[in-house]
């Protein structure tokens, strides 16, 4: 906005104002969240310093639950317009309120203030003499937030702590995501309980980081696909009630030690369970909550409604051991508008049966079978929770023209440019041989990345400088080629988009023949995920 305020205030065109926008570079967003060394997580706060961000970034520090250890480096603050010994001990006593268990001060104002901190800080004049005498392997296993003015350079700190890895990322927006949540939930209904999928690295995102966002924005359930992915959300911190879609019989003990509720879909694994729990009884200190699996059109798991009173004859012989939570089914086609009367069909099936389970057990439970399509389609199948997947990360599969904002933005680098002359060829197979004189540019991208070679020759065009740029011949195992002969700025070490804002995921998996779900779990895990949040 200030940009094309200056540009009309100086009489430019729209048509220039246009053009140029295209091009502009945006400044890095504020807390980003990146892998660091020896275990750690760095959330990179060093492009601006101020008493208000600070608080912002450490109230961002202090909701991830994942690492126990917090630690905080600070450089002096600029331009407070309060004296020097007031403006430290403002920061000493916004830490002194706050869990962070090492503060590292940099600059001559903080350093010679340091009486006013506690013990577990230390003090240096400059960036370079941190840079000095610091041991990185002092970091293990803890969260670092970096918070610095542009002129102590921390960037330099940036480089030393994280993890060197693969320059191709993922990029989270949580503002994106919280933008996102908020709006499926305006569609519930006040009583509506909201489950949100954490299966499958969440949706590619990245477990840890998704799971401790969704808890710190209070969602009432969370769920996984396998009892591992649930024991690594408790290990993580993750208190909040975790359903598990497919518990593995060999796993069944770990429910109990991890308070993970099972998806119960069959009279086998029911009855697997309760010898599990009879073994353990001891630890269990309350009937465990199970949730029960309706089959009533996908034809994948689940009880049929036929089951229901044997079902109800063997929960109501093991109450000490456990208490239906909840039941559920899922539909079968609830993105498809020709499929809506089978839709209908099958919420009038998990209802009745629903009201039998209740009527037979004598007590109330949750029920719930709308995910995020349903959520915006069938708002009567709200019932008492629904199952957020998909549409959190910005995509609606449904009908309905939800406009969901981008959370995920899939990107890379030029690694090299070359010019082509007639006939010559590109990658392997020679799939791509040139007509005329070319501006060919090589990117850190390849199938291992996630980025399939169905792709290649054509099949997808990349964002560069706001334009498009084909992918050309054969997509290789970690990098692949794009005609730039059309952009003529482009340049070694230039970010490409492969998805996100302007080149859309749900475009990306159509290329890719599939659906987004799948698009998003082929990231691989080499691919870096950054988590990008910036203040209000």
């Amino acid at each position: 906005m200030h940009c094309v305020s200056f540009m009309l205030l100086k009489n430019y065109s729209l048509d220039v104002i246009r053009k140029r926008l295209l091009v502009l570079t945006p400044v890095k967003m504020r807390l980003e969240t990146k892998e660091g060394i020896n275990g750690c997580a760095i959330i990179n706060d060093s492009y601006n310093s101020d008493i208000n961000s600070l608080g912002i970034a450490l109230d961002f520090l202090e909701k991830n639950k994942r690492f126990s250890h917090k630690t905080l480096i600070l450089s002096d603050i600029l331009q407070s317009g309060k004296t020097e010994k007031a403006l430290a001990a403002e920061i000493a006593d916004m830490l002194s309120k706050r869990d962070i268990d090492r503060f590292i001060g940099i600059g001559p104002v903080l350093q010679s203030n340091a009486p006013l901190f506690d013990n577990n800080s230390e003090f240096f004049a400059s960036t370079d003499e941190f840079l000095r005498n610091i041991d990185p392997g002092s970091f293990q296993n803890e969260i670092i937030l970096l918070k610095g003015a542009r002129k102590f350079e921390f960037e330099q700190i940036s480089h030393i702590l994280e993890a060197k890895v693969h320059n191709t990322v993922l990029e989270v927006d949580f503002n994106a995501l919280t933008e996102n949540l908020n709006f499926f939930r305006s569609k519930l209904s006040p009583d509506t309980k909201l489950m949100v999928m954490v299966k499958a690295f969440a949706y590619g995102s990245g477990v840890y980081e998704i799971a401790n966002h969704l808890q710190y924005h209070r969602v009432d359930y969370m769920a996984v696909a396998y009892t591992d992915e649930g024991i690594e959300l408790r290990r993580a911190g993750i208190t909040t009630p975790v359903m598990v879609m497919s518990p593995e019989e060999e796993h069944l003990y770990f429910l109990l030690k991890y308070n993970l509720e099972p998806e119960i879909y069959s009279f086998r694994i029911l009855k697997k369970l309760f010898a599990v729990l009879r073994q353990w009884k001891d630890g269990l200190k309350e009937p465990l909550p199970i949730h029960i699996k309706y089959d009533t059109g996908m034809h994948r798991l689940g009880f049929r409604k036929e089951d229901t009173a044997e079902l109800v004859q063997i929960i109501n012989e093991n109450k000490d051991l456990i208490q239906v939570s909840s039941a559920f089914s899922h539909f079968s086609a609830r993105d498809e508008a020709e499929h809506d009367e089978y839709s209908r069909k099958q919420i009038a099936v998990f209802e009745d049966v629903c009201t039998q389970l209740e009527s037979k057990l004598g007590y109330k439970i949750m029920k719930h079978i709308a995910n995020s399509s349903a959520i915006l389609r069938f708002p009567q199948a709200q019932f008492d929770m629904v199952r957020l997947g998909i549409g959190l990360y910005g995509v609606d599969e449904s009908s309905y023209g939800a406009d969901l904002a981008d959370v995920l933005t899939f990107k890379t680098h030029i690694i090299q440019i070359r010019e082509l002359q007639e006939g010559e060829s590109v990658g392997y197979s020679r799939k791509a041989i040139s007509q005329n004189k070319r501006r060919i540019a090589t990117i850190s991208v390849g199938y291992a990345d996630g980025f399939q070679r169905i792709m290649g020759n054509g099949n997808w065009q990349v964002l560069l400088h706001g334009k498009k740029a084909a992918i050309t011949g054969n997509v290789c195992m970690d990098m692949c080629m794009i005609d730039v002969t059309n952009i003529p700025e482009a340049q070694e070490g230039d970010e490409v988009l492969l998805f996100g804002e302007g080149n859309s995921l749900k475009d990306y998996a159509k290329a890719m023949n599939t659906i987004a779900y799948e698009a998003l779990t082929s990231v691989s895990e080499r691919v870096k995920r950054v988590y990008i949040q910036h203040g209000s």
